[in-house]
């Protein structure tokens, strides 16, 4: 299945856990620094940028700057530490997480929102998808593995481990 981000909720509402799709359009790196610098400046309503159907990828990215940005290889980061973001972010429209390991599944059916797994140790093949750096905030402030990198993706191959209705691949039966 192609998809499109931003994310609509009608397009979130359409996937099943286990179903394989292909991302294209926008999506953010952030890991527990950014979570926490998101989480404040929403707050405070001083947010760069609009989350409104955003795809977030848990990722510390390496990255090579000649003329400009270029990743390198962009791997999973375990998404379990940003449980005590996800009710927060989740509110701000964010609908997809992109990371490995699961989350807690209950905000994502509050929130309508769905958790992508893309498989840990395969970094260059999540690079081959990512057609360019559109931007980056914060990178002298948290580094380049905690920054937000604003990035284009084409075809980026996800499995939908955690729908809008709290179905996941990670519960036991």
């Amino acid at each position: 299945m192609e998809l499109k981000a931003p994310l609509s909720k009608k397009d979130v509402l359409k996937l099943k856990t286990g179903d394989i799709v292909h991302l294209s359009g926008v999506i953010y790196t952030a890991r527990d620094l950014a979570h926490r610098k998101i989480v404040e400046l929403a707050r405070r309503g001083k947010l760069p940028f609009d989350l409104e159907g955003a795809v977030i990828y848990h990722c510390g990215p390496i990255v090579r700057k000649n003329e400009r940005f270029e990743i390198i290889s962009a791997g999973p980061t375990t998404s379990a530490r940003m449980n005590r973001y996800l009710d927060e972010v989740l509110s701000l429209g964010v609908k997809g997480i992109i990371g490995k390991g699961g989350m807690n599944p209950e905000p994502f059916k509050r929130h309508k929102a769905v958790y992508f797994a893309f498989t840990g140790g395969a970094g260059s093949l999540a690079a081959k998808s990512i057609k360019r750096v559109r931007d980056v905030f914060w990178l002298d402030e948290l580094g380049t593995p905690e920054a937000v990198w604003v990035l284009e993706v084409e075809k980026f191959p996800l499995l939908v481990a955690i729908d809008a209705y709290g179905n996941s691949i990670y519960k036991k039966s």
